[in-house]
């Protein structure tokens, strides 16, 4: 149960992380990527991230290839 408890507080404070950093970038004025698609309407607002998800998926393959990588030598 040890092991159970340490990952939970190592995911909370990574999801703690992740949200400070997005609150930081919001106050700073980022809104999104180019690329991103919005819908208004007078009773419905839609937001599709595409392109920041597309990044994000690229920067997350790339760290974990270079931990496999790293872990290897």
């Amino acid at each position: 149960m040890t092991d159970l408890g340490k990952i939970l507080i190592f995911c909370g404070l990574a999801l703690a992380l992740i949200g400070a950093v997005v609150l930081a970038l919001s106050r700073a004025g980022f809104r999104g990527m180019p690329g991103d698609l919005a819908y208004r309407s007078d009773h419905a607002q839609v937001y599709f991230p595409i392109v920041t998800c597309i990044v994000i998926s690229i920067i997350l393959t790339l760290a974990s290839w270079l931990y496999h990588w790293i872990a290897r030598k």
